[in-house]
């Protein structure tokens, strides 16, 4: 029973790191860009949500809220401002220009908050727990898995049947053809960014939930958010969503057979399912 329960606790923890991966794929499926910034992007929202969670009434959880909808301003913001001026067939301005963002919001964050672990309380939900055939689960783990599959469910069905989606995915398949209909493809990849950012605002603010981070957490978050994407495959939501149930899993079954390994075994799994399909999950689904 108990390595049932803990390849349940990894599910519970790969519906999070899917949900870290999400922002990050959204953005390089829509724009074609590598953010490298988006670690700390999730850092960032993890400290805007400590500061707010104070004065969100009802329950902290709801935090996320107002931090996703600044996020999305803030994505939307930078990519007109910022972003859209490095858009093109070379890739490597734009992986110079957020390597800059991430290097700016880190430093500002260590400056403005310390370099001190912190998390955000979320009351007695971090501690609760129930029974459920015989296993024992966390509350907030259970509530963060339906958030995740509930944002992978809503994302999907809005870029599918509505027509603000539908024009994103147009864009995403080739920006010079829906110019044609008088849509401007770079309103449109503010959008998708600000999107981008506000489900990367999301994934921090529950990270920093079940988790403690420090300005320099960004970095391990952006390799998560790396591994979910390339393991799930580029594009593919059910692939992403996958991934991190993949990674999540065999974490905490690595950690439970040799507690010293730490995530080593969860990049390990990542090189050999890259070594199997180059195109993840997604690729072997569709084989």
């Amino acid at each position: 029973m108990i390595w049932v329960e803990t390849i349940v606790n990894g599910l519970l923890l790969g519906g999070l790191y899917a949900l870290v991966g999400l922002g990050l794929g959204y953005a390089f499926g829509v724009i074609r860009i590598v953010n490298v910034a988006q670690g700390d992007f999730i850092v960032a929202a993890a400290f805007l949500g400590l500061y707010m969670a104070p004065y969100v009434p009802v329950n902290p959880i709801l935090v996320i809220i107002p931090v996703a909808v600044i996020s999305f301003l803030t994505g939307m913001v930078l990519q007109r401002v910022l972003i859209n001026r490095v858009l093109g067939q070379d890739q490597i301005p734009q992986i110079l220009l957020t390597f800059g963002l991430a290097i700016v919001l880190r430093n500002g964050m260590v400056e403005w908050f310390g370099a001190n672990s912190r998390s955000i309380d979320a009351g007695d939900l971090r501690f609760m727990g129930f029974d459920f055939l015989g296993l024992r689960l966390g509350v907030l783990p259970v509530i963060i898995l339906v958030i995740a599959v509930g944002l992978f469910t809503l994302l999907h069905l809005w870029m599918r049947h509505t027509r603000m989606g539908r024009i994103i995915l147009a864009t995403a398949d080739d920006y010079r053809v829906v110019q044609l209909s008088g849509v401007n493809y770079r309103h449109v990849y503010a959008i998708a960014m600000g999107i981008a950012l506000a489900l990367s605002a999301v994934a921090g603010v529950l990270l920093a939930m079940r988790g403690s981070f420090t300005p320099y957490s960004g970095a391990d978050r952006l390799l998560i958010a790396f591994e979910v994407v390339v393991i799930g495959g580029l594009g593919s939501f059910k692939g992403m969503f996958l991934g991190g149930l993949v990674l999540g899993v065999t974490q905490l079954v690595a950690l439970k057979l040799d507690p010293s390994s730490g995530l080593m075994w969860g990049h390990l799994a990542f090189l050999a399912i890259l070594i199997v399909s180059p195109k993840g999950l997604a690729g072997l689904i569709r084989r």
